[in-house]
């Protein structure tokens, strides 16, 4: 099938150059940015059409992907099919991590197929994310000839498809914004702290990668350590004086504390006072 893509941009290029590089028939790539074109052209070459409007790759393509914008799909869905007489036999996806396929209802109208693919991934540039691609999840939801076609697409991108219904994609995406996004918040608040005393960040670079593989090779819940699974209200103590003019890394401490508070529980690690001392400590700071 005749693949294209709308949207020249880090999403958008690494998908056509991962599908062709897999031996798919990616037809050509879209953007209304002249700039954007000439990036793609890097990674895609000279025999792949490169259009300014979408009218123009969807009637060459019979798969299209629309990697823009978030903000931007619903609009570029109802241009498309206002546009089209009809669009029987075509199958149409876009890439947000949040929204469903319903955003692409106006195309579904005209007679196609829709969906959604989300790399789970980070993208700060576009060879990073051709690097990553192939070890990526992958998932989809769509419409059950859709969800085939994806399921094809998405095989032919990452490691492994998951499919995830249209109503759980906040959560999914939630659940993707805590452990990427924040992660990279909770990092920064660190630093803050690093920076009083004058340490940078690179000392704490063998902690954090041996964390993150305990995650990996034991999952989150057996993996932590520190103050609170050990019930040790000392150390809690300490560190709360210690951030009496630091309001918001004190906010941050005390509800990641009271998560772990709950993951200790769960394993069994703390004694009857010890819950007692800790609950009473997290609570009424």
């Amino acid at each position: 099938m005749k693949i294209g893509i709308i949207g020249a941009g880090k999403v958008g290029i690494s998908l056509g150059y991962v599908l062709r590089s897999n031996g798919n028939h990616v037809v050509g790539i879209s953007d209304i940015n002249a700039h954007a074109l000439d990036a793609a052209r890097e990674f895609m070459g000279g025999d792949t059409l490169y259009a300014h409007d979408n009218t123009e790759l969807v009637d060459a393509c019979d798969i299209i992907a629309i990697a823009i914008q978030d903000r931007l799909i619903g609009e570029a869905a109802r241009s498309i099919a206002d546009k089209a007489d009809d669009l029987v036999g075509k199958f149409f996806f876009h890439t947000s991590g949040a929204d469903s396929s319903r955003v692409l209802l106006p195309l579904e109208q005209k007679g196609a197929h829709i969906g959604s693919l989300h790399p789970l991934q980070t993208f700060p540039d576009i060879e990073s994310a051709i690097n990553v691609l192939p070890d990526t999840s992958i998932f989809i939801e769509g419409d059950d000839k859709a969800r085939d076609v994806l399921r094809f697409v998405g095989e032919n991108l990452g490691a492994k498809v998951y499919v995830v219904a249209a109503e759980d994609k906040v959560y999914y995406h939630l659940a993707a914004v805590f452990v990427c996004n924040l992660l990279s918040a909770l990092m920064q608040a660190g630093a803050g702290i690093m920076e009083r005393i004058d340490i940078d960040f690179d000392p704490f670079i063998p902690i954090i990668r041996a964390t993150m593989n305990n995650i990996e090779t034991k999952g989150p819940l057996a993996a932590l350590t520190g103050p609170i699974v050990r019930g040790d209200d000392k150390t809690i103590l300490s560190h709360l004086a210690a951030m009496s003019d630091m309001s918001l890394h004190k906010e941050i401490y005390l509800a990641l504390s009271k998560m772990a508070f709950q993951m200790a529980q769960e394993r069994g690690t703390l004694d009857g006072s010890q819950t007692d001392v800790i609950r009473r400590l997290l609570d009424n700071t």
